[in-house]
């Protein structure tokens, strides 16, 4: 069960917030008892990008076998 303050894995893109399936989120809000959540996603230096509203699909808890993988965010 995902609780706030996790630390959760995209598991599809969310184009309109120019986020990427595998970018790294954590959640600051649960909606209809984990139906969606709140999720923000933050750069390396601490810079909040994005907060998103994801249903519980496109998310999943990280897992000991997960790995961090940097990526640049694109500029328009």
């Amino acid at each position: 069960m995902i609780k706030e303050h996790d630390v959760v894995v995209l598991t599809e893109d969310l184009p309109q917030d120019e986020l990427k399936a595998g970018d790294v989120g954590t959640i600051v809000h649960i909606h209809q008892n984990g139906l969606a959540f709140q999720v923000e996603f933050v750069t390396l230096s601490g810079r909040t990008v994005a907060v998103a509203t994801a249903r519980a699909a496109q998310v999943r808890p990280v897992s000991p076998r997960d790995l961090v993988h940097v990526r640049e965010l694109q500029t328009a």
